[in-house]
């Protein structure tokens, strides 16, 4: 692979096409493919299967997955156009239970159809198309902003950790927990960055090493259990780590390991931060015990990643792939619209307010 995944568009329209264009993220760090997708069929398994992955670019495929869905309905009536959308919607939504952005897309998309009754459906089909275009666009503009509130937490010189992969390749641009670091890195930061592998999918070793290291970043890769080490060793000044859904008394869903990487960095004392856009903030869940987990196929432990099986045919095993992180073991959560700190009832309420202006 000779392409640098910093130049590539993890998920686009092709508006001449009508195409969805996606990063195979399955396929990294051997080869970079790039896949083109019309089918419902094929998004809803792009999604499902993590080719595309993260849940704000998860949101952005879904939202143009929607408007691709609008443009295979014929009918100009609006009731049966409606309903249609409706369904395809649903079906997209059912690729993943977790990321909120998946849901929080495909609902702009259809209040785009539900409040446009008096008009032809060839011009909401257009409306769709910006709708998902300004999706997109947003994500790009909430990541930088998200990136620059995430350096005023650090210095020049520190030691990052971060789990799974919360970049470039989860967003539109920059990323989430790795926004602060590409923001950084083209200021002239030195961080050195340490990266958790994050099994049992890897996306620390295969995306987030490809990514900081095409960007210039001083990376290390470590084992998942080798986080205590490092940060008994003082290596670490801060963690940073995405998320998929944050409660509204701010326990914090993200990729497995998440939760105890907060509890090592608790007993370090070392400051821990959970990255999040403002759509990924769910008041309607009271705590993480409202998250809905996500429960993977037992292959990707046993058996994916490996030539031959690395556990006996026929053992039990439990794959969740999200955990929570409590509110108690989080310094603050950076969101686009500003720092949030404990009491996390109080700011994240707050800071949906002013999203809601």
């Amino acid at each position: 692979m000779t392409k640098n995944i910093m130049s590539c568009e993890t998920v686009a329209l092709d508006n001449e096409h009508n195409v969805l264009l996606i990063v195979d993220q399955t396929k990294l760090p051997g080869r970079v493919e790039i896949l083109s997708l019309t089918k419902q069929e094929d998004i809803h398994r792009a999604i499902s299967s993590l080719q595309v992955r993260g849940a704000p670019a998860i949101g952005v495929a879904a939202a143009f997955g929607a408007y691709l869905a609008a443009c295979g309905i014929s009918s100009n009536d609006y009731d049966d156009f409606s309903r249609k959308f409706k369904k395809s919607c649903d079906y997209l939504a059912s690729s993943r239970p977790t990321a909120v952005n998946l849901f929080w897309a495909l609902g702009r998309m259809e209040r785009v159809v539900s409040g446009s009754k008096n008009l032809p459906v060839s011009e909401i089909k257009d409306m769709l198309r910006d709708e998902a275009i300004r999706i997109r666009n947003e994500d790009a503009e909430v990541c930088r902003a998200i990136g620059e509130y995430g350096l005023t937490l650090v210095n020049d010189g520190d030691g990052i950790m971060t789990h799974c992969n919360a970049g470039q390749l989860a967003t539109v641009r920059y990323g989430t927990a790795l926004a602060p670091i590409h923001l950084g890195r083209s200021r002239g930061y030195g961080f050195r960055v340490f990266a958790c592998e994050t099994r049992p999918l890897l996306q620390g070793a295969r995306l987030t090493a490809l990514e900081l290291m095409d960007d210039g970043v001083d990376t290390t890769l470590i084992c998942d259990n080798m986080a205590s080490s490092v940060m008994k060793r003082g290596w670490v000044q801060e963690v940073f780590v995405g998320c998929d859904r944050v409660a509204a008394n701010g326990d914090s869903c993200n990729k497995i390991g998440t939760s105890g990487l907060a509890i090592l960095a608790k007993y370090y004392d070392i400051p821990f931060y959970v990255c999040a856009p403002t759509s990924t903030i769910d008041m309607s869940a009271k705590s993480g015990q409202d998250i809905h987990i996500e429960e993977r196929a037992p292959d990707e432990v046993t058996e994916l990643w490996y030539r031959e099986r690395m556990a006996p045919a026929g053992v039990k095993v439990y794959n969740p792939a999200f955990d929570v992180a409590d509110s108690e073991l989080i310094t603050g959560i950076v969101t686009e619209r500003g720092i949030a700190r404990p009491p996390y009832s109080d700011s994240l309420a707050s800071i949906q307010n002013m999203r809601n202006l």
